[in-house]
């Protein structure tokens, strides 16, 4: 019996040598295999998504990103709404090579040019082959883009997903007008909440446009959408860019606990049909008295229903082409760059909101230009004040 005993645990004492040698071995196998796997999802260029509703502040970010990283390079990806672009005139003049900008128009990017980004993602991609070198990518998406569709785009194409990983989804507040953005009904998915919903950092802009306890009304509803995304309290989309640039903030299995849907690579993103982007550009200059009288009109008539509205335009007698962008009736211009010799004077127009008339507003408009013979639009009635670091009408 005594032999049996020393036979059975001199058996259990080699299976357990052997056992804790394989779970060694397991360990040493996983860690090994969890490395490389960090090594290669390292290796990977790094994608910043500036999301965030129309006006929200995402061209000032992306502006700011590129004055203080001017060492870094980066791939950036414009997309608007309209089939006429501004937003890509405020930033090409950071790049000395133009292949590093690419603007798509014309439609969003989580739904009609999602191929487009695919593709420009890969034309990317065998530019790093070719041995150029990027820092990141960033992409600014639309104001009516839903951010998941574009995470999406990362894990549904195998060529993209070998070379690009999101670093974080980053959307901008406007905290002046978020809750109203928020509590919108609408005919298709309410963008801003999705916006809100997938974020990894909210920057909460505009902060000196409210007081305490509308940012804190702010903060709560924010809250009830995404209680995990990192707040960060902004003005004019000032921020630590250590706080929101390869900071690895974007989790799949964060984003598949809260929607299994995610994987759904073939979901459609509906918009609200009443909205829709009026763009178009005129050839000459604008007289700077009909320009007041116009915008004026637009804010005063249409002001809730107008989200946004930007453009780069030639002003009679300024040598400097003149930038405005406004937020339903807070607007803000100034001339900023030369108009270059030779370089011809034209005015580029978007207006984005509900229920717009395309053709009323280019034809008021085009009775800006100097060379029109038509009387301005009740210049005595629409004249802009200054007020603070923009107008109001």
């Amino acid at each position: 019996a005594g032999d049996a005993e020393r036979a059975i645990k001199l058996h259990n004492d080699k299976m357990y040598v052997n056992l804790k040698n394989w779970a060694t071995e397991l360990a040493e196998y996983t860690e090994k295999r969890e490395g490389e796997r960090k090594s290669f999802e390292s290796s990977k260029v790094p994608v910043t998504v500036l999301t965030g509703f129309l006006g929200s502040g995402k061209t000032t970010l992306l502006n700011y990103i590129l004055s203080e990283q001017k060492e870094k390079r980066y791939a950036v990806i414009e997309n608007e709404f309209g089939a006429v672009g501004i937003d890509d005139q405020l930033v090409r003049n950071k790049f000395k090579d133009e292949e590093d900008i690419v603007e798509m128009n014309n439609g969003c990017i989580c739904c009609t040019v999602r191929g487009d980004l695919i593709k420009t993602l890969k034309r990317i991609g065998k530019l790093i082959q070719g041995g150029k070198k990027f820092d990141g990518v960033i992409i600014e998406t639309t104001g009516m883009a839903d951010p998941a569709p574009v995470a999406q785009t990362f894990f549904a194409d195998d060529e993209v997903a070998a070379s690009f990983r999101i670093d974080g989804i980053i959307t901008v507040v406007d905290c002046k007008w978020i809750i109203e953005r928020l509590n919108e009904e609408k005919t298709g998915e309410n963008e801003a909440v999705e916006q809100v919903a997938f974020a990894d950092i909210l920057l909460l802009n505009k902060t000196d446009l409210v007081d305490k306890e509308r940012l804190e009304a702010v903060k709560n509803a924010i809250r009830g959408l995404n209680s995990e995304a990192k707040m960060i309290e902004t003005k004019y989309s000032r921020v630590d860019l250590n706080r929101i640039i390869n900071i690895g903030g974007f989790s799949l299995d964060r984003v598949l606990a809260n929607d299994e849907e995610f994987v759904n690579f073939d979901a459609e993103h509906e918009h609200d049909n009443s909205v829709s982007s009026v763009g178009f550009t005129l050839d000459g200059e604008l007289d700077m008295k009909r320009f007041n009288a116009f915008i004026s009109k637009m804010m005063v008539k249409k002001g809730a229903d107008l989200y946004r509205s930007k453009g780069v335009v030639a002003i009679e007698g300024m040598a400097k082409k003149f930038v405005f962008q406004a937020v339903h009736m807070l607007f803000g211009g100034e001339p900023t760059v030369m108009w270059k010799r030779g370089e011809k004077r034209t005015c580029r127009f978007v207006f984005i909101g509900k229920n717009l008339d395309a053709e009323t507003i280019r034809k008021d408009a085009e009775r800006c230009l100097t060379t029109s013979s038509s009387k301005a639009l009740a210049d005595e009635e629409y004249i802009f004040t200054g007020s603070g670091d923009g107008y109001k009408a």
